[in-house]
């Protein structure tokens, strides 16, 4: 009898707990491929309980004197997330693909990208989160480095 009310509890609270359907990311970090250079970008996404759907764009500096290009990408994704943060943490894993175009002097390469990769966000207070993030980019056609990595950290507010 003591544990039904705790499980009641825990079920109302559950069951009137707003998912956020949308949210949106500014962020800057780097990435390791082949020198480490700053990335940039901003992120939306809306989803359901555990599935979502995200569009990013990030913008990596050019090192031409390590050889490092310059690389802009747009990726549609998927993710994959708890349905509530745990302790203040909500892990999640995504994958997806887009568009890049990398340029370095006179290379210059356009074509399609797969990305996979995962993070959390992180509550702060109310809407605002704090997003730490994972990114191995597989880049098609002839690009100079054919794989990327990338980190970040951002702030994201829910919707």
């Amino acid at each position: 009898m003591r544990l039904i009310r705790p499980l009641v509890f825990t079920v109302t609270l559950l069951a009137l707990a707003s998912p956020a359907w949308a949210d949106i990311t500014g962020f800057i970090g780097s990435a390791t491929t082949p020198t480490t250079r700053r990335a940039s970008g901003a992120a939306i996404g809306a989803g359901l309980i555990v599935v979502g759907f995200e569009f990013e764009y990030a913008h990596v500096r050019e090192d031409a004197p390590a050889g490092a290009p310059e690389l802009h990408t747009g990726m549609g994704n998927v993710y994959f997330q708890t349905p509530f943060a745990i302790v203040g943490i909500q892990p999640y894993f995504t994958t997806g693909g887009g568009f890049y175009h990398e340029s370095l002097g006179t290379v210059d390469e356009t074509n399609f990208g797969l990305n996979t990769g995962g993070g959390a966000k992180v509550s702060v207070f109310g809407p605002l989160r704090v997003r730490f993030d994972y990114r191995a980019f597989s880049l098609r056609g002839s690009p100079l480095f054919s794989t990327v990595h990338r980190v970040y950290v951002g702030a994201n507010i829910k919707f």
